[in-house]
């Protein structure tokens, strides 16, 4: 969670949480730099969502912030893989995303679900391993048409769950999730998930997965969580492929071991890591196991299969 913007240091909805808008880039630059001179070279970066802040739009800077975030990440030598979060849709509408640098879905079709504007797709990036991004606001009310299908299935679903007149408030629901600034998962994506960790299966490959929004209680705070999340495990947890799950937009970070011995790890955002510190990793994957080697605020973590 960059959340960048040319803006002054503020404060997250609550009032309470410091905001280093600004200074959030030259943070990236320094992850940049550091994974530059890895050895081994790293082999791709993952931005977890959220790589520019929702005040953009106010401002009429959309374009030129995410153009300032690209070119920093744009001086690295190999792919970075985006997962789209709640701040580049307050930003850009779905149909919008698709045509900017935060759209690393291949070209092909055969690598993620029918609906192109589904920003869900597989590769392996090394033998025996393979990334899986999904995308955690494919049901949801934002950037989408007021009055298009997907909207208003979205909006039926979260009023049905969420009363409250605001519907970022999560007071008083049974099931605090069902805020707007979460989204949930179609069946058609959960469908190709399927498909895809079967395939894994059958050919004895490690999955890790990416997402903005955890899908794991145990890595949330209750409230940061896909809308069905628990959709999500079930086909996660009918498969014995995928070893993690990273995901972002709960800033204070979280881990957990789920049941079926899946890490989830959901690392702590840049936007609110004061500018003497930082907030990035780099990960070694391994036969049996995976390591975090964290800078600032995130912490090493040894995570075995």
């Amino acid at each position: 969670d960059i959340q960048f913007a040319d803006a002054e240091d503020g404060h997250d909805f609550g009032g309470c949480r410091r905001r280093y808008y600004r200074h959030s880039l030259l943070l990236l630059r320094q992850a940049v730099r550091t994974w530059a001179g890895e050895s081994p070279p790293v082999d791709f970066v993952l931005q977890l969502g959220d790589s520019i802040d929702g005040q953009n739009a106010r401002r009429g800077e959309s374009e030129s912030a995410l153009r300032q975030v690209l070119e920093v990440l744009g001086q690295l030598p190999v792919p970075v893989h985006h997962a789209w979060g709640n701040h580049e849709l307050y930003n850009f509408s779905r149909a919008r995303l698709v045509h900017t640098g935060l759209y690393s879905r291949p070209a092909g079709g055969s690598d993620g679900p029918a609906d192109r504007e589904c920003h869900a797709y597989h590769c392996s990036p090394a033998p025996r391993l393979r990334l899986v991004v999904l995308d955690t606001y494919d049901v949801s009310t934002l950037g989408t048409d007021p009055g298009s299908p997907r909207y208003q299935e979205s909006l039926r679903l979260l009023r049905e769950k969420n009363p409250n007149e605001d519907l970022n408030s999560p007071e008083g629901l049974k099931e605090p999730y069902f805020v707007a600034f979460n989204g949930g998962f179609s069946q058609a994506q959960l469908d190709w998930l399927d498909e895809v960790l079967k395939f894994s299966d059958e050919n004895q490959e490690k999955v890790i997965v990416a997402a903005h929004v955890p899908i794991h209680p145990g890595a949330s705070n209750g409230v940061c969580l896909a809308w069905n999340y628990e959709a999500a495990l079930s086909v996660i947890h009918s498969h014995g492929c995928v070893v993690c799950v990273l995901a972002g937009h709960l800033h204070d970070g979280a881990y957990c071991l789920d049941t079926h011995g899946v890490h989830h790890l959901t690392l702590e955002g840049v936007i609110e890591t004061p500018p003497d510190s930082n907030a990035f990793g780099t990960v070694h994957v391994y036969e049996d196991k995976m390591v975090l080697k964290g800078r600032g605020r995130i912490p090493d973590r040894v995570m075995p299969f």
